[in-house]
């Protein structure tokens, strides 16, 4: 890809969900021409944000690639670069083993994504899952991911890549699979932070952002209450706040979910770091999952954010100060996202949003790096083809010469 065609980037996000990815393309310099999902609740925070993109609540399964090119009005070998991350149930570590197999029809959506790859034949391919679907079923899914992109004209990379490496404030592991039209062999992006901070002298690299990092300027809330619109509680104190935060002094979205009075009660009943297990007795559950009733600890890089963020019983999302649960603000600050923008509908289903997203800012690190990689790659073609320019210049001079 040359320089020139770095400055007019277009993209298109299928299964775009509330537009975790395009948020990171568009940072990283991209137009977004399009976004497909047939979810229409997730759908609604895409068109909040990307008012000016087509937003289509379409099946990609009953829209053929060509009918979506017509109708997003670009032509095979057109776009820059196509994205998703298509629904990946089949292949979660939270479907029991015995319920996955090969060809269930929730992994039929990868497949999908490839016919459209082949059809539109963008420059550069995105395609992000569950870090389970690189090695399942004996890596069947992997080799026809591989296999049919090279078919198409594509070198391809993949790799499982934890989002907590790209500065985003949680443990986030995910199989990223990244190809390119343009015959550059594409390594994967060197991450930008490290879980020590013993390096970073040596490396420049910065450590792993905690939760505290993320989340610490946001104004306390009791459970139940908040503003649809808040100011910050202080100054940016760390690098990832002023890097997420708005210009204008305040935030949307920071509003805490009511408890029920025994959840609240198994809360109020632990501190910071603990869970289930130090719950007194008559307050433990039977059964569900290992950090349930879990809250963060203000040094701790985050655990996975899952679409059951909302409960406390679901995972180890309580604050690590208030007796409370995470609000939509701050879940989103864990995800990435930047404080402009605004999740719209019902508190639970901006939760699954926000759980079923690709962190904004991973993906953007992703494709900055891999633009540069394009960008030296054109610099020593470049370079090269002068140097020939004037040896051959210089050969002939010396033919007049003799």
């Amino acid at each position: 890809m040359s320089l020139m065609d770095m400055a007019n980037m277009k993209a298109v996000d299928l299964f775009c969900g509330a537009g975790g990815i395009s948020t990171g393309l568009a940072s990283a310099g991209f137009e977004i021409v399009a976004g497909i999902d047939i979810e229409a609740k997730f759908l609604a925070s895409f068109k909040h944000n990307f008012p000016e993109t087509l937003a289509l609540n379409e099946n990609v399964l009953d829209f053929s690639p060509a009918e979506f090119g017509k109708r997003i009005g670009i032509e095979p070998a057109e776009l820059t670069l196509l994205a998703g991350g298509p629904p990946c149930q089949g292949f979660s570590k939270n479907v029991p083993r015995k319920y996955r197999y090969l060809e269930d029809p929730k992994n039929l959506l990868v497949k999908r994504f490839l016919d459209y790859c082949e059809h539109l034949r963008p420059k550069l391919v995105l395609m992000e899952n569950v870090a389970e679907m690189k090695n399942g079923f004996g890596g069947q899914y992997t080799s026809e991911v591989v296999h049919r992109l090279e078919a198409a004209g594509y070198s391809v990379t993949h790799a499982v890549l934890n989002a907590a490496d790209y500065g985003v404030p949680q443990r986030r592991r995910r199989a990223f699979f990244l190809a390119d039209r343009e015959g550059v062999a594409l390594r994967v992006p060197h991450p930008t932070h490290l879980p020590s901070k013993s390096a970073l002298p040596l490396t420049g690299e910065q450590g792993h952002v905690s939760v505290w990092d993320a989340i610490g300027d946001l104004p306390p809330v009791r459970h139940g209450e908040g503003q649809a619109v808040t100011n910050y509680a202080t100054a940016p104190f760390s690098a990832y706040q002023k890097l997420v935060r708005n210009a204008g002094g305040s935030v949307k979205n920071h509003v805490a979910r009511p408890l029920q009075p025994t959840q609240y009660e198994r809360l109020a009943s632990i501190g910071p770091g603990q869970g289930h297990a130090d719950l007194p007795k008559h307050l433990q559950v039977k059964g569900g999952y290992s950090g349930a009733y879990g809250r963060l600890t203000k040094d701790m890089v985050a655990p996975t954010i899952t679409r059951w963020v909302f409960h406390p019983g679901s995972g180890r999302f309580g604050h690590p100060v208030d007796v409370r649960t995470l609000t939509i603000r701050e879940i989103a600050r864990i995800q990435g996202f930047p404080d402009s923008f605004e999740f719209v509908g019902s508190f639970t289903q901006q939760a699954g949003q926000l759980g079923n997203a690709v962190p904004p800012l991973l993906a953007q690190r992703v494709v900055e790096d891999l633009l540069r990689q394009l960008a030296a790659q054109s610099a020593s073609s470049t370079s090269v083809r002068r140097s020939n320019e004037i040896f051959s210049s210089s050969a002939g001079n010396l033919k007049l010469i003799a």
